[in-house]
Parts: C-alpha cells; structure tokens; sequence
C-alpha cells in the first residue's frame, strides 16, 4: 500500500476517455522535465535530482507532515468531498438517507460551539463504567466493551479471514495494548526516542488534568500507566518478528487459550466483546498472552482503571473541546510528525467524515466526479503489467518448472479490483444526527465493530473492499489474492485536458501502483500463500531457499541507508515493501517497452522514453517530509522514507543505469554482486 501523505493544490488531470488535440498538449509544461534539479548529480541522489526543482519551490507548510503528489492529489479529492458534504448539510434530506447522515456528521464536526460546550460529555457513560470496576474480572469485561466502540486497551482483537483456510473467518487476538504503537519506544535510548517518551508522558498527564483529574492524582496516573505499557512492549514482539505469518498463526480451542494466560476467563472477555459460538481463536503472539496474567496482578485496580480511563479519553481527544484536542495535536502532531499549525477545520472534518462515512460519500463521487472510462484504463493497464509479469517467471533462471507452474497458476488467479465496488455496504442501521460530533463518532465505530463481528461464523465475502474509490492508495490482500486499486488513482497531478503520455501512466499507475501490488503476491509474505489465499508451501524446498538468499540481499540493501544523519533503516521490517517496489519499477518498464512511445523513441519535454519512465516512477513518490515524521516511519512504517523507495530499487534497474549514465563509484551504482534481482 502507498503511504498516504497529503500535499497542497497542484493542477491535476483525471485521466478521462479522449485525448486534446496535441497542439493544446504540446504547449503546456511537462511536469517531469519541470521539476528536475539539475544542480543535483542523478548518479548521486536521483530522488533529489527528478524531484528536487519542486521541493524547492514548494516548501512543506506548518500545518503539515510532508508535502507532494499525495497532498496535492489528496488536497483535490478533500476539494470535491468538501463539496459533497456541504450540499449534504445544507440539504433537508430524508430522515436516514445518506445526505443526511453525511450532512449531519460534517455539520457536527464543524459545530466547534457545541463540541465545546459538552466538553466530555459524550464520554460519561463509559467513563461511568470504568469507575465502576471493583476487580480483574470486571476489569476485563469493561476492556471488551471499549474494543466495541473502537478503543483497544491490553490487546488487540479482530475478525479476519483464516490463514489456512480463506474460505472461513476467524477471532484473531493479536498483541496490543501501547500507546506509542512499536515496543522500540519504550526501551531504545537515543537521545530522540527518550525525548518521545518524555512528552508521552507529559501527554498522559496532561489529558487526565483536562479532563478534570488533580494534578498530583494525574501526574501519578502517568506513571503507572507507562509502567503497564513499558511491560506490555516488553513482551512484545519487534516488527521484524511480525513478518512471519507462520510463526503468527497459533490456532486453538478457547478452552487451550485460558490455559495459555491463567487466570483470565476467555469466555466471558469473548462474551464481553459481543462474540458468541466461539469454538476456536488464532492467537499471533502467545508469549504476549501468556505474560499478561501476572502483568494483570502486578497492578492494582486503580491502575488498570487510570489505564483504561486513558485509552478511551487518548481515543476520542480529536473529536471534544478545543483544550483536549488541542493537547492531541501537540502530542500527535508537533512532537510525532513536525507540524507546527492545525490545517483549516473544514479540511479535518471533510478528512473523518470521508474516513467513517466514505462508502456514503464514495458513491456520489463515482457518480458525480469520476470521469467516464477511468475504469477501463486502469483495467488495461493492469492486464498489461500481469502479461508481463507472466513472461518474467517463466524466464527465472533461479526457479524450477514446477514451481514455475505454480507461481504463474496464482497469478492468474489474482482478482483485480478496479475503481470501485459492485456492491456497497449497508450503512443503514447507523444512526447519525448533529447533536454531538463526538457521539457520531462513537456511533461510527460502533457500527463498523458490529459489521467486522457480524462476518463471524458466515462465508466470507470476496467481493467485499477495505477501500473506497476515492482513497488514493491501493492495497494486495494475500488472503483473497487480490489487488484493489480505487478509481482516483487515476490521478496524475500537471496533465490538465490530456492523456498523459505512456511514459507517466506506465511509471506511476503500472509500476508503483499495478506493479508493486502484484509483487504483494510473491513478496517475503504473500508467496507464503498459494492461489485460493491459503497460507501453504507451493514451492520446492531448494526454490524457497532461493528466493530467501535474493530476499537476504535487498534486507542488506536497505539495511545500508541512513537517513537524519544517522538512523539506519530496516531492511527486515521493509522487505515486503521493497520488493513490491523492486518488482513494480521493473514490470511497468517492462510493459512500457511494448509501447508505442517506446517503440518509436518519441522524445518529450526533452526526455526520451526510458528517461520519462524512470522519472515518472520518481513523480509518483515526490514526496517531502519532516524530519520528525521521516523518524517515525523508519520506525513504525513498513515502507521505507520516499527516497529510498525511489533511489533503492532503481540502484538494482540495469536500464536506469542507461538511461542516465550512472557510473560505479557513484551512490546511484551497485556492482553486479550488490544488485538484487528477484522477480
């Protein structure tokens, strides 16, 4: 999945049906020969170099993390969502119709006067049954409760389909319960990491304060609560370990689950968190469960209620008053990501109302905003990157026939997703009026815990998606073996009133996007699943062993790169992600080269064919970022920093070598034996 990063206003083109005549074309700037630096040395930092003219000119503003295509493409699509929910509010729309459940969460969230009067009002009621928790029992039943209306204390817990058998969904129970969301937070000791945990800190004391705790009583809340999540990470997993869908797939009766941590009853959490007829559960990391039973007795009441008390008030302090919001902001925003100002309120509401009500809004916007044929050509582009991808495996030196076999069977098989879905989810037993923003949120996540749970125990639902069509992103889900690219990623930022040219559509929408998510499908994880989604071994033992040593290489790769003078990033926490990249920047070249524009070596803006390419896969990652976010991704991102998304994979891409002229003795420059080479 591409990480979603948001940039401001930029000319944008949603690719429609038909081409302006080339004269039109002709006269406008080529955005890829616009934003070259040609101060920077393309054997040095091809990044910098293909991106670098529009860094310069295009500062990342304070109230944001990054700056870049995402933003300006995400800016355009919050511009016509913005639309949408405003004509919804000022509609007198029917009594549960979508535009008035869209108006109504819009005009809640733009309320600032009543959100600032209730205060913490929409939370009393669970606020009230945490006070009420006298023991470890009732504490574990008031913890399953904020699980169904989207807060996660102690553990995580979901309904998901099984590894092993993809036809059935499964109660998973996976680690969870730490704020700072990595365990590397809590132990590691550079001097930026103590500093995090220092106003983490600082950031539980001062939530508890606004919300009505003495100081002394809320500075001592602080204390235990990161006492508790400093264990919980203790006993968790490194991201690492997390790529290992073997090793995360532990499944037992719930009967073999209270043996795994003593003392908790399973059947009444499972009860407590609405689940019934519950025979089996996969666990993902039983040492982290098998711990929690004496890290329940270590603590005393008081402190698991402060804990819990936290984590709901920590869940819902973007939607109360100004000061509690305010103090989120700080936290999450300054000290985490580097942004200094809070952006415009409409933008942040237009942002949660598309994020909890988006199938309501995604289906106005393929009828009103997305231009006719966008669907179409995605599918074309897509079918053209797997063909090629096709004529790779059966050419693997490293691979045996039947094996071969196997891997061309799966990706025939992978379903492709396009624009947007058939069918829509029922969105009709969630209730929203423009009493209290935070108690439509409330409502919001309630629905969409009751819609995960009521999947349990029935066939899963293959046609169902994770995204909306104006979500620009894209995603593999190895358990359907399917690819889901939604209809804005159709968006190609300076293109206004024309067809981008091969080079651009085959770079950004074939390579990082077509491209990269089939290579889900046979990265460090997804080639650990055969063609019905099955986690199983398809491969022979001596073609696995293969594929791991060419695996090795690009972890060593990227293991290498240090970014902020000296944080190194990790290779095994990004591997998925790199050879997604790896294979994505290679299959789109290769489809491109079937091209026209190829063929005929059309030179545009200056650039032939291969050098608009490899600059149209460095657009499609121009992103600029703040030192304190890049620093957060390194650490909780399974996608490495833009940069080496960009410059990383093309140091292993012979015909980048050729297309710029990069000589060994440069950084752009691998020798043969360092260049990594997989599908």
């Amino acid at each position: 999945m591409k990480t979603l990063l948001k940039a401001w206003p930029l000319s944008l083109l949603m690719i429609a049906a038909c081409n302006t005549p080339e004269s039109t074309a002709t006269n406008m700037p080529d955005p890829l020969a616009a934003h070259i630096d040609s101060s920077v040395d393309p054997s040095q930092d091809f990044f910098q170099y293909a991106n670098g003219k529009w860094f310069k000119q295009n500062p990342v503003p304070a109230s944001e993390r990054s700056n870049g295509i995402f933003r300006t493409i995400q800016d355009t699509i919050n511009d016509q969502v913005k639309r949408v929910c405003e004509e919804s509010a000022k509609a007198n729309a029917p009594a549960g119709s979508n535009k008035q459940k869209i108006g109504d969460f819009y005009a809640s969230g733009m309320d600032t006067l009543s959100i600032e009067k209730a205060g913490i009002t929409p939370l009393k009621a669970e606020l009230a049954k945490i006070d009420s928790v006298t023991d470890l029992s009732s504490m574990l039943t008031v913890t399953a409760h904020l699980h169904t209306i989207g807060s996660s204390p102690l553990f995580n817990f979901y309904v998901g389909q099984d590894d092993k058998i993809s036809s059935k969904y499964a109660l998973l129970f996976v680690q969870g319960g730490i704020g700072l969301g990595e365990r590397g937070y809590y132990f590691d000791n550079d001097e930026r990491t103590k500093n995090i945990r220092n106003e983490y800190s600082k950031h539980i004391q001062q939530l508890f304060s606004l919300t009505g705790t003495d100081s002394v009583k809320a500075k001592a809340n602080a204390a235990a609560i990161m006492k508790i999540e400093t264990e919980l990470a203790s006993h968790s997993r490194k991201r690492a370990e997390l790529r290992d869908p073997q090793k995360n797939y532990n499944k037992m009766t719930v009967a073999q689950f209270s043996k795994l941590a003593p003392g908790i009853d399973w059947n009444n959490v499972l009860s407590a968190l609405k689940v019934s007829n519950a025979d089996t559960v996969i666990v993902g990391q039983p040492e982290f469960y098998s711990a929690l039973s004496s890290t329940l007795k270590k603590y005393s009441i008081s402190d698991w209620k402060a804990y819990l008390e936290f984590k709901l008030i920590n869940s819902y302090a973007g939607y109360l008053n100004k000061a509690i919001d305010d103090e989120d902001f700080h936290f999450w925003g300054t000290i985490m990501s580097g942004v200094t100002e809070r952006k415009p309120r409409w933008k942040t509401i237009v942002e949660k109302t598309d994020g909890f009500l988006g199938e309501l809004i995604g289906q106005v916007y393929v009828a009103e905003y997305l231009p006719k044929g966008s669907k179409e050509k995605l599918e074309e582009i897509g079918n053209n990157i797997r063909d090629v991808y096709a004529e790779h495996i059966k050419k693997l030196d490293w691979m045996s026939d039947s094996t071969k076999a196997k891997a061309l069977n799966k990706l025939s098989k992978i379903i492709m997703k396009v624009g947007y879905p058939d069918k829509w989810k029922d969105l009709s037993a969630l209730q929203i009026d423009r009493a209290a923003y935070a108690a439509n949120v409330i409502a919001a996540k309630t629905w969409y815990y009751n819609f995960m749970l009521s999947k349990f125990g029935k066939p899963v639902d293959r046609t169902e998606w994770d995204m909306t069509p104006q979500t620009y992103n894209a995603y593999y889900n190895p358990s359907n073996n399917e690819i889901v690219v939604p209809a804005c990623n159709i968006i190609v930022p300076g293109f206004e009133g024309r067809l981008p040219d091969d080079a651009v559509l085959y770079g950004i929408i074939g390579g990082s996007t077509f491209g990269h998510e089939i290579t889900h499908g046979f990265d460090d994880q997804g080639s650990q699943y055969d063609e019905l989604g099955n986690l199983s071994n398809w491969w022979t033992k001596e073609d696995r062993d293969k594929f791991v040593q060419k695996t090795k290489l690009i972890v060593k790769q990227f293991n290498g790169y240090t970014m902020l003078d000296s944080v190194h990033l990790n290779g095994d926490a990004t591997q998925g992600e790199n050879i997604a990249d790896l294979g994505g920047v290679i299959m789109g070249y290769e489809a491109f080269k079937k091209t026209d524009q190829y063929k005929n070596n059309v030179v545009i803006g200056g650039l032939k064919p291969d050098q608009r390419y490899f600059l149209a896969y460095a657009y499609a990652w121009m992103v600029d970022t703040k030192p304190e976010s890049i620093a957060m991704q390194i650490r909780v991102d399974e996608h490495a920093p833009e940069q080496y998304r960009v410059n990383g994979p093309l140091s292993n891409v012979p015909d980048f070598y050729k297309a710029f002229g990069i000589k060994p003795g440069k950084p752009m420059y691998a020798a043969d034996s360092l260049r990594v080479a997989i599908w």
